[in-house]
Parts: structure tokens; C-alpha cells; sequence
């Protein structure tokens, strides 16, 4: 099982570059520790979208979802009191169901239509009406005068126009996943996290020094 996190600095300062990379850092740490795995997508310096693998990958997410703070003085600029810089973190989706489309999903019946042509239409039931049974979708044609050539042309415009539904939803997905960058709340967050000081983490404590001898 896999989710999929989108991380974004948003509009914010440079500062908040700096922090995405340090919580992706710490998030991809964390997930380490759980035995969960992690790949990282970056399109730019503002954003990585992070792929969380695993055992219940979905729990370990909700605790990484929402406004991130990353607490610490900023190694950029000299002389500003501000420690919080705030990134955005939400769950998105890029499993975008496609259509499978099937002659066997398909119902096509004869049907009768007015329009120009002559009685020859009417009597003859010529026209196509064809039903895709999962989606629902109907296309009717009538443009010739044999009821199988109606036939090929409705189930090809039903299989034109199940394509463009499933490239619109393509689309809106990846419209939805950029509009993450603007729902930043700075304040509030969900999550704090601080540098790791060289007091608190053993893996950067210095040895002590040996005695001297007297």
C-alpha cells in the first residue's frame, strides 16, 4: 500500500525553501524508523511530492498532513527575530481511474429518427443508439443509411468521448494538486519541528576529552 504526500512551501520566503528540505529530511528519517519507505519527487526547490510505502503508510501521513512548522533561526538572513517557517502538507491522489473500454460494456440498438432523409430513416429503424452500461454515456447516430455503418461510428464516438473524460480528469487532478500551493495557513500548525541540537542527539556529541595527566 502506498499514499502519496505533497509538500510546498507555498508563497512564503526563502526561508521556507530551506525548511521544506529540512522536514523532508526529518519526515523521510521518521518513516525510516517505522520500516516505511519513502521516494521523493521534487519539481522545484517549492514543492516534493513524497511517496510513502508500507505497512499502514496511510496513519504514518495523517501525522505529517497540514501545516508544518519548521522552528529555527534563519541561516540566510542575519538580524530578523522570526523562527517559524511554514510549509504545507496534504494527501493527494495520482491513481486516476481509466476507462477500459469494451464492445462487451456496450449495448447498440436500432432506432428510428426524424430529420432529413426521407421515410426510408423512419421505416427502417437506421439509426444507432448506442449505451455504455458502466458509465452510462449514450451516443445516437444517424448520419447513414445503413444501420451497421451507424453502428461502427456510434461506438467509436463513445469510445472518443470516454477518452476525453478520463484526459479531463487527468487534468483537474493535476489542477487540484497545484492549487496546494495556496492553501498555506501560516499559524496554527499541525506539526513543529526543531533542528536537532548537538546536546540532545548523540550522534553529534563530541567525546570526552581524556584527562590530563598531572
Amino acid at each position: 500500500m502506498k499514499v502519496h504526500l505533497l509538500l510546498s512551501a507555498g508563497r512564503g520566503p526563502q526561508e521556507c525553501e530551506w525548511a521544506l528540505a529540512e522536514l523532508l529530511r526529518r519526515l523521510t528519517a521518521e518513516a525510516a524508523t517505522r520500516g516505511l519507505r519513502t521516494e521523493i519527487s521534487s519539481g522545484t526547490t517549492r514543492s516534493a511530492l513524497v511517496t510513502i510505502e508500507g505497512d499502514d503508510p496511510g496513519r504514518f501521513a495523517d501525522g505529517w498532513t497540514g501545516t508544518l512548522c519548521w522552528q529555527a533561526s534563519s541561516p540566510l538572513r542575519t538580524g530578523i527575530g522570526r523562527k517559524n517557517w511554514y510549509v504545507i502538507a496534504e494527501r493527494v491522489s495520482l491513481d486516476i481511474a481509466h476507462t477500459v473500454f469494451s464492445e462487451n460494456d456496450v449495448e447498440v440498438v436500432p432506432t428510428r429518427t426524424g430529420g432529413p432523409g426521407g421515410q426510408h430513416r423512419d421505416k427502417a429503424s437506421t439509426a444507432a443508439r448506442a449505451t455504455h452500461r458502466p458509465s452510462g454515456l449514450v451516443v445516437v447516430v444517424d448520419t447513414e443509411r445503413q444501420f451497421g455503418l451507424n453502428r461502427r461510428i456510434a461506438l467509436r464516438r463513445l469510445r472518443e468521448r470516454l477518452e476525453a473524460g478520463d484526459t479531463a480528469a487527468e487534468r483537474a487532478a493535476i489542477t487540484e494538486r497545484w492549487r496546494v500551493h495556496d492553501h498555506l495557513v501560516r499559524g496554527n500548525p499541525a506539526r513543529i519541528e526543531r533542528p536537532v541540537s548537538a546536546v540532545n542527539d548523540p550522534r553529534r556529541r563530541k567525546p570526552p576529552r581524556p584527562a590530563r595527566r598531572r
